[in-house]
């Protein structure tokens, strides 16, 4: 009866992965260890603590911390271009990137919070920048005259957007019916700040 007990109770083993599932639970898992704390804070022994595999499992399919955080910040700026576009901005733009943000807060914030201060991957954010930049500028309205503050707009606008974003996610994501809206309201009102004679 004991013996029957304990087989009944036996947990059953653990489903072994396929490689490329293994990879993606380890990023999954890194993506939210390196969201609570960021690269440096964050020790490989967390990642596999929260992806809940060995360190040596975890070795197997990355050289080392860098390189999956690498892997992380990549996979989360494809996704996220896949979401929103990458070279287009519309109506639908701000909308599309709210829904992105609610979808992976812990990638995003990843990327846009974490990764833009620490100076060993500054690099992909600044390509971020640096297109979103360029982005805004060709969709500025013909009501922003080509010029110096044309040019703080174009800057201005992504950076505003993002931190937008995150303020929202870190507020709890209220009325997230409206928060597209409340926020492309502030990207109006910037633009209309650069307007000649206002």
């Amino acid at each position: 009866m004991a013996a029957s007990n304990r087989e009944d109770h036996a947990q059953p083993p653990a489903r072994k992965l396929r490689r490329a599932e293994r990879r993606e639970q380890i990023m999954d898992a890194a993506t939210r260890a390196f969201a609570r704390a960021g690269f440096a804070a964050t020790s490989v022994d967390d990642i596999a603590a929260e992806a809940g595999v060995t360190r040596v499992l975890l070795y197997r399919h990355f050289d080392a911390k860098a390189d999956l955080y690498r892997a992380v910040l990549d996979r989360a700026c494809e996704r996220l271009a896949e979401r929103v576009g990458s070279d287009d901005f519309d109506e639908e733009s701000i909308p599309a990137l709210l829904r992105a943000a609610a979808d992976d807060p812990d990638a995003f914030r990843l990327l846009f919070h974490h990764a833009a201060r620490e100076p060993e991957f500054r690099d992909l954010i600044d390509t971020i920048t640096d297109a979103s930049t360029e982005i805004a500028r060709k969709n500025l309205p013909a009501s922003v005259a080509d010029g110096p503050w044309a040019d703080w707009v174009a800057r201005l606008l992504p950076t505003f957007t993002i931190e937008a974003v995150i303020a929202w996610l870190d507020a709890g994501q209220p009325d997230p019916e409206t928060a597209a809206d409340r926020i492309s309201r502030a990207v109006h009102g910037i633009m209309s700040a650069a307007h000649p004679g206002d």
